[in-house]
C-alpha cells in the first residue's frame, strides 16, 4: 500500500491520463497549464464487483491506511449499485467515490462471466501499491464483454478497463479565473467537448449543494482475449460544491446526480 496520500493519486493520475488524453487539455482550456498540479481534485471514482476477494472494504482499505474515513452510503437501485463516500481530515485531499455492482441481480449469463473474470484475479495483488490503478486481471472475449455492455454499462467497462480511477473531478470552487461550472460547461462547449447530458447538462445545484457536470468518455483501445476494440475510456468531471444552512460547505454526494454521472462511459 502507498505511504502517502500524494503517491497514491499520483499513481493513479498517471494511469488515468493514459486512457484519458483529453485531461491535459481541458487543464490549459481551463486555465491552468503547467499540468495536474494547478487543479484541486475534488474526487476520484473506482468501480468494483461486490464480491468479498474484491468488495467496496478491499479497495477502501488502501484509502483507510492514509486516514480516510468512510462517510456516506448510497445505493443505484436501477444500476444494481452500492456505494460509499471517505473523507480525509485534510479538506483538500481528494474525495474517494467507490461503487460495487451487486452482480447477483444480474442474468446467469452476465453473473458466470463475471465470476469468471474475478476468479482469474490473485488476491494477494489487492494489497499491491498500485492495485488501484493495475487495470484488468482477467482474459475475457469480445462476445462476453458485449454481453456484460448490453446488460450493464458498469459490467462491461470494469472487463474492458479493470481497475483504475474511473475519473478525476475538477473542483470549481478552487479554480483561479472561473467561479461557475456553467461557465465551464460553456468552456468545454465551444471547445468541441461532447457533454453528458443525462438529466441535464449539470444536474444538482445549489438546492442540493452539490452541482455536477462531465464530459462523455474518451475513446481508447482495450485488448481483450481475442482482440481489441475501440471503445469509452474514462471521462473528466466538474464539481461545484456550495455552503449548507450551517455555513460548512457539503462534502457529501448527491444520488440522483451521480446515478446520471455513471452514464458518461455509456458508448454514444
Amino acid at each position: 500500500m502507498h505511504k502517502t496520500i500524494e503517491s497514491l493519486f499520483a499513481g493513479l493520475w498517471q494511469d488515468y491520463i493514459q486512457i484519458t488524453p483529453s485531461a491535459f487539455n481541458i487543464h490549459e482550456l481551463l486555465g491552468n497549464t503547467s499540468g495536474q498540479s494547478d487543479i484541486v481534485n475534488d474526487h476520484i471514482a473506482l468501480r468494483t464487483f461486490n464480491f468479498e476477494k474484491v468488495n467496496i472494504e478491499k479497495l477502501a482499505k488502501h484509502f483507510v491506511s492514509l486516514g480516510y474515513e468512510q462517510k456516506g452510503e448510497y445505493n443505484f437501485e436501477a444500476k444494481k449499485l452500492s456505494a460509499i463516500h471517505l473523507e480525509h481530515p485534510n479538506p483538500l485531499a481528494p474525495k474517494v467515490f467507490i461503487s460495487e455492482l451487486r452482480v447477483e441481480e444480474l442474468s446467469e449469463a452476465s453473473q458466470v462471466i463475471i465470476k469468471a473474470m474475478v476468479e482469474q484475479l490473485d488476491e494477494r495483488t489487492l494489497d499491491n501499491e498500485n492495485f488501484l490503478y493495475s487495470g484488468t486481471h482477467w482474459d475475457v472475449s469480445i462476445a462476453d464483454y458485449k454481453t456484460l455492455r448490453d446488460e450493464s454499462e458498469y459490467a462491461g467497462w470494469m472487463a474492458a478497463w479493470g481497475y483504475r480511477a474511473n475519473h478525476f473531478t475538477v473542483s470549481v470552487n478552487h479554480l483561479n479565473s472561473i467561479n461557475e461550472l456553467k461557465e465551464v460547461n460553456n468552456k468545454l462547449i465551444e471547445a468541441g467537448y461532447k457533454m453528458n447530458e443525462s438529466g441535464g447538462l449539470i444536474k444538482g445545484g445549489q438546492d442540493v449543494c452539490l452541482a455536477q457536470s462531465s464530459t462523455m468518455a474518451d475513446t481508447a483501445t482495450a485488448k481483450f482475449a481475442d482482440g481489441e476494440l475501440s471503445i469509452p475510456s474514462c471521462f473528466y468531471e466538474f464539481a461545484q460544491r456550495y455552503k449548507m444552512s450551517n455555513g460548512e460547505y457539503y462534502q457529501g454526494f448527491v444520488a440522483a446526480s451521480a446515478d446520471k454521472i455513471f452514464e458518461s462511459t455509456n458508448a454514444s
